[in-house]
């Protein structure tokens, strides 16, 4: 027996010894909810219910290094080490489990979840860890005292839990909630205290948008609402809304509640027409909206209210040729978000579904599986170079994180287009990329390109022959290709009014 060994040996007597006030009643039960993960499953789901966006996170990144602690601990450490489980002769009968461990005891599998859930949520809420730490802390004590393990076997699974959740980093990186830089510089917007002169349309199939139209009316007393039902055209509502706004010759804005689809068609009628636009979330996700800081509808309220503003960009894609086998040469369309081509709104869709039971990175591992098997590239010219696409996305300024998960900005007048394509022309081009997203090497990979530009050509991915495609996704939004796109900025296109933000 080594020296570690004996030294292990010798705390875990010492703790069988002490009869330390009140623990007999707590430390085991708190041991026996922790088993199979209960424990933390709850919170999980207690933090996942809540509307605070950073306890939603907490508990997706918590549950995820808390499935790889439980793998590496349960499935290979346990497997490799064959460590006995301590004699429990001189622990108090009160104290001991009522039913023994049949595994083996290094390292151990509770303070490994433990801790990867306490170190998950902690890195996206710190806040968080004032409650999550002591609670797994007091978690892996108690497999020390009711004899389950050793002193040593709770401090391996403790660092091996904390290493998972540091891991998840690698395809995860952690998010900053400030709002985006709108602009370099604010631009006038009308403050609006009582909602007077604001033109607000109300998609009501989007989300939660009629609660917050409901609030809305409370909030702003003088708003014009205009709910679109389920017979009418969203863009001609929005178009009579801006003419109306123009109209009255006083000050005034456009408003929009719902979701990025809806957002998007009213930030092309306030561009078009020169009227700034207030967001009011109400859609399923809201992503423009949280990259603008407009996390809740007192967010966008207040702003106003108080008329703080600022302009962003516009992606643009122009067809050339006709689409459909029209004569006619469709407009310019606009994007807000994304465009993509090929299987990356499958991708998208796949990881929407699987998410709420997988949690976000499982689920785009299961997505990126699923998509790859049944799908097709797509051919294509991009800038002059034929190539063989698996997807090509292009987001409306530069994404955080890099790889197929592009979650927020921090900028949205950066004239850049953020483009991320899967190239299929090189051999086992599927099972490679697979591979690099699985051992975070997809930066490195071959198969996936990255870059930042400010124009894109796409030529022959609707010409007739095998893999064509006929439709792009722009925002969520299907539309009709053409055989050529081009995709640029419209810089500062649209002002936005924006939360008020220290200038510093």
């Amino acid at each position: 027996m080594g020296r570690l060994e004996k030294l292990d040996v010798r705390l875990f007597e010492r703790v069988a010894a002490a009869h330390p006030r009140g623990l007999d009643s707590v430390l085991p039960r708190l041991g026996r909810t922790a088993d199979h993960g209960v424990l933390w499953l709850a919170g999980a789901a207690a933090l996942g219910l809540s509307r605070n966006r950073g306890a939603r996170r907490a508990a997706m990144r918590g549950i995820g290094s808390l499935a790889m602690a439980s793998m590496a601990a349960n499935v290979v450490a346990k497997q490799l080490t064959g460590r006995r489980r301590p004699a429990t002769d001189t622990v108090p009968m009160a104290r001991r489990l009522l039913r023994p461990p049949i595994t083996t005891s290094f390292p151990s599998g509770h303070s490994a979840s433990a801790a990867a859930f306490a170190a998950g949520v902690t890195l996206e809420a710190p806040w968080l860890g004032a409650a999550a730490i002591p609670l797994a802390a007091a978690v892996a004590a108690s497999r020390v005292y009711t004899g389950a393990h050793y002193p040593g076997d709770v401090i391996a699974g403790a660092a091996l839990g904390t290493a998972m959740a540091a891991l998840t980093l690698r395809w995860w990186p952690l998010r900053d909630d400030s709002p985006a830089k709108a602009a370099g510089a604010w631009v006038d917007v009308p403050a609006l205290p009582a909602g007077q002169g604001l033109i607000v349309v109300v998609n009501s199939s989007s989300g939660s948008s009629h609660s917050v139209a409901s609030e809305l009316r409370a909030q702003l007393p003088q708003v014009d609402l205009r709910v679109r039902e389920e017979d009418q055209d969203l863009r001609a509502l929005l178009e009579q809304a801006a003419t109306d706004v123009q109209a009255r010759g006083a000050v005034g804005a456009l408003g929009v509640v719902g979701g990025d689809g809806t957002v998007n068609a009213a930030a092309l009628v306030a561009a078009e027409r020169r009227l700034p636009l207030a967001v009011f979330p109400g859609g399923t996700l809201n992503h423009f909206a949280a990259d603008l800081g407009i996390f809740t509808l007192r967010d966008a309220v207040t702003a106003v209210q108080e008329g703080h503003g600022g302009s962003v960009d516009l992606g643009r894609v122009t067809p050339a040729g006709p689409a459909g086998g029209e004569e006619s040469e469709p407009e310019a369309a606009y994007f807000l978000n994304t465009f993509s081509i090929g299987a990356y709104s499958e991708l998208v869709r796949a990881r929407e579904s699987l998410q709420k039971y997988l949690g976000k990175w499982p689920a785009l591992g299961v997505g990126l599986v699923r998509v790859l098997a049944q799908g097709k590239p797509t051919r294509a010219v991009v800038d002059g170079v034929e190539r063989n696409l698996w997807l090509l996305f292009a987001g409306n300024g530069r994404y955080d994180p890099p790889g197929f998960a592009p979650t927020f900005r921090r900028s949205l007048d950066d004239g850049t287009l953020d483009i991320r394509a899967v190239d299929g022309s090189h051999p086992l081009a599927r099972t490679r990329l697979v591979a690099a997203f699985l051992t975070g090497t997809l930066s490195r990979s071959r198969v996936y390109q990255a870059a930042t530009v400010s124009h894109l050509r796409i030529d022959g991915i609707n010409r007739e022959g095998i893999n064509r495609t006929a439709h792009y996704s722009r925002d969520g939004e299907i539309a009709p290709a053409t055989e050529t796109l081009i995709l640029d900025k419209a810089p500062h296109a649209l002002n936005i009014y924006l939360p008020h933000r220290d200038p510093a």
